[in-house]
């Protein structure tokens, strides 16, 4: 049975007490993380911006490397704005979710433009702004302009989960678990970019998936779901059908002088705008695979490259052959100077070239 955010036992004082030891507990053990503000200083909206984005789908440990990296190619959002687009996807490479890329490109060149270089502080003309949704804005509103927001990623939904022990499955929950967040920012208005941060620090290190370390939680007392006894149960969520797996072609295409054949792919779709190895379709079935017209002289090794995306599995069976005819998409190039440019499917079919 779901709690009823509008009619739960847990009282507003409750709250308020829930988030003092919360930022109690988030002052002593907050996580070092390079986009965060030190105590007492003032937060950059354009790192947090940034940092908010690589962070969509993708864990903090894979970010950092990312995230210093962009800084240190374009300190400001000006900076960001005036750089090529390819530069920016070639330093993206790796960390998935292209449209994420194209997007931030996008969106500095709106903040430069409409905005004079000054994020807007306001979450609703956050939202405007492309690749910034709800809880995007709501992070950026919260943390980097302390303005109260409801943030609620998966993390605080474990935690509102837990806290109110709410029974019902996500994505079903998702409206009643972000009601349960909102009462923590409503009422009580200090510190909303240390709250939203610590709720996410409680879910990433303490309210963990599967084994939570209740005995760390400054909220343990007040879980309903630890007084029940099913807090790793929760959040409970719709079991997801069979995986899909696609099976295509990639091709590995040299010319007299040792460069290889590269693809542009377009900016629309799966790895849109990055620089890949040409492959042919990507379909549900392995038999019947056709070869790009522009190939000729194709063999197969024994070679195949296995990739895990959020919707499917693919299997690429690695080719050589001979380049019949170069269409504007296609490139020659040193791979060497092209190789860190390639997102991490292509750049497991170029390892395994380079081993054998």
């Amino acid at each position: 049975m779901a709690a009823d955010p509008e009619n739960s036992k847990v009282s507003n004082k409750d709250i308020q007490k829930y988030r003092g030891q919360l930022l109690a507990w988030y002052d002593l053990h907050r996580r070092d993380i390079p986009w965060r503000r030190k105590p007492g200083a003032a937060s950059n909206p354009y790192h947090i911006w940034l940092s908010e984005i690589m962070c969509q789908q993708t864990t903090v440990q894979a970010v950092k490397a990312y995230y210093l990296k962009f800084l240190d190619l374009w300190p400001t959002v000006h900076d960001l704005a005036a750089a090529g687009q390819e530069d920016i996807m070639a330093a993206w490479a790796g960390l998935g979710y292209y449209a994420r890329a194209r997007n931030l490109h996008k969106c500095a060149q709106i903040v430069v433009t409409d905005f004079d270089g000054i994020f807007p502080n306001d979450q609703e003309e956050l939202k405007k702004l492309p690749g910034v949704g709800d809880y995007t804005s709501a992070a950026i509103t919260a943390i980097a302009f302390n303005k109260p927001a409801t943030v609620v990623d998966g993390n605080v939904e474990r935690v509102m989960s837990r806290l109110f022990a709410v029974e019902d499955p996500l994505p079903k929950s998702k409206k009643t678990l972000k009601a349960l967040a909102h009462r923590f920012y409503k009422t009580f208005a200090e510190r909303p970019g240390d709250l939203a941060q610590s709720f996410m620090d409680l879910g990433a290190t303490v309210c963990i998936p599967k084994v939570p370390r209740c005995d760390k939680c400054p909220l343990n007392k007040g879980c309903i779901a630890r007084t029940k006894g099913i807090q790793a149960k929760l959040p409970n969520k719709v079991k997801k059908g069979e995986r899909l797996t696609r099976y295509g072609n990639v091709y590995w295409i040299t010319n007299d002088t040792g460069d290889v054949l590269f693809h542009q792919r377009p900016n629309k779709g799966l790895l849109g705008g990055m620089i890949g190895l040409p492959t042919s379709n990507w379909e549900k079935e392995e038999q019947g695979l056709e070869h790009p017209e522009f190939l000729q002289n194709t063999k197969a090794g024994n070679l195949s490259v296995f990739h895990t995306f959020t919707h499917f599995d693919l299997e690429l069976r690695l080719y050589r052959g001979e380049l019949l005819d170069l269409n504007p998409d296609l490139f020659w190039s040193d791979p060497l100077k092209q190789s860190e440019k390639l997102p991490t499917v292509f750049r497991k079919a170029f390892d395994i070239v380079h081993i054998q």
